[in-house]
């Protein structure tokens, strides 16, 4: 009897309910990713490192290069940020911060001066503002990037290292509010006003207005189109309005060959023409093509092609000179977070703007860059 009755206790004991025996386990702490994740917050960034190797003075000549301006030189260009909630319905906002080499290129007014850009420090408030979604209507206030363009100031999203002519001729942000309404799946119209070009505070009393349109007629293409007008200042004691349009277009041919397409047209009145000394309104224009093709899992290549006119040298500061570009980019996908990048660029000019370190001048410049981007 007291041996059955000693099988019945241990038999109860394995057979006790999963809750019983895990009350004597203490859960375990949530991690923060999950409690982020339960909160709506999403938190995401990564690192960009280089070397750039240039047979041009890039960094105290002429160069058409926007960031990667090192001679020979290795460079942390870019520590990203983003901490956002962004419902579907109700309020939420973004802030994007940008760390390193890179953010001396794209401080707004007052810490850049519009007329004479330029400064020392690294770090940089990229994006701050408040969001509110209703239905289709979605309104944003503060500082967010510009719409035109293909490429971003975000290093991963772009398939080159280096960035193009056109992203150096347009808006890095804007400060002021903007609301998109989506009319379907496949259509948004955007409009908004703000300080005009890169000014955190408006360097002048005129406003600028941004319109733009979205579109996803079928699957595989995507089309921006943009445009901004508005008062932008050319010198301490003068104003002239600057209109930039802008479109994008990107088509998927098959799953690994993908193809875009970019034009851009700028105009900007009450300019001192370079040759004369007259007022005039200067205007530049370009265009950019890009191909990228996945040659296996962790392979990829990129081509950019593209052709920039500076017609009254209001852009680069150079008399009616035309430019071009065509780049080659190799990546190796080593994992979801890291990718490993080799470019080479050939910049060639109509005038002899590039000049050596012996101050000789030429027609072209040739560059090779290593890049590694982490992502988190």
């Amino acid at each position: 009897m007291k041996k059955l009755l000693i099988a019945s206790a241990v038999s109860a004991l394995f057979a006790a309910p999963a809750t019983v025996l895990a009350q004597a386990k203490p859960a375990p702490a949530p991690t923060l990713d999950k409690v982020l994740e339960a909160s709506g917050i999403s938190v995401s960034g990564y690192i960009d490192a280089g070397y750039t190797h240039s047979d041009r003075n890039v960094e105290t000549a002429f160069s058409t290069r926007v960031f990667d301006s090192q001679n020979n030189s290795f460079a942390l260009h870019q520590f990203g940020l983003q901490v956002a909630k962004q419902p579907k319905e109700g309020f939420g906002g973004l802030v994007n911060i940008t760390v390193g080499k890179d953010a001396q290129v794209i401080h707004s007014f007052p810490e850049a001066n519009p007329v004479a850009p330029g400064s020392t420090s690294m770090f940089d408030i990229t994006q701050a503002f408040l969001q509110y979604a209703g239905g289709p209507l979605t309104l944003i206030a503060g500082k967010y990037v510009t719409l035109q363009g293909s490429e971003v100031i975000w290093s991963p999203t772009n398939p080159n290292a280096s960035r193009s002519i056109l992203f150096g001729a347009i808006p890095f942000t804007h400060t002021g509010v903007r609301a998109t309404w989506a009319l379907s799946d496949t259509v948004s119209l955007i409009a908004g006003v703000n300080n005009g070009w890169d000014q955190l505070t408006d360097a002048n009393k005129g406003k600028t207005l941004e319109l733009g349109a979205t579109l996803n007629p079928i699957k595989p293409l995507s089309i921006t189109l943009s445009g901004y007008s508005g008062q932008e200042p050319l010198s301490a004691t003068t104003n002239g309005t600057r209109t930039s349009l802008n479109a994008v277009a990107s088509y998927t041919i098959i799953d690994p060959l993908s193809v875009g397409l970019e034009v851009l047209s700028v105009s900007q009145d009450n300019f001192t023409s370079l040759v004369n000394g007259s007022t005039i309104k200067a205007k530049y224009s370009g265009v950019a093509g890009y191909v990228n093709y996945m040659f296996a899992p962790k392979f990829r290549g990129a081509v950019r092609v593209e052709s920039f006119d500076d017609k009254d040298g209001f852009h680069f500061g150079t008399v009616s000179t035309k430019y071009k570009e065509v780049t080659l980019t190799g990546s190796f996908l080593a994992s979801d977070s890291f990718e490993a990048r080799v470019e080479g660029r050939r910049d060639q000019a109509t005038n002899t703007v590039f000049r050596d370190f012996s101050n000789v001048a030429s027609k072209t410049m040739t560059t090779i860059a290593l890049q590694g981007l982490y992502k988190f």
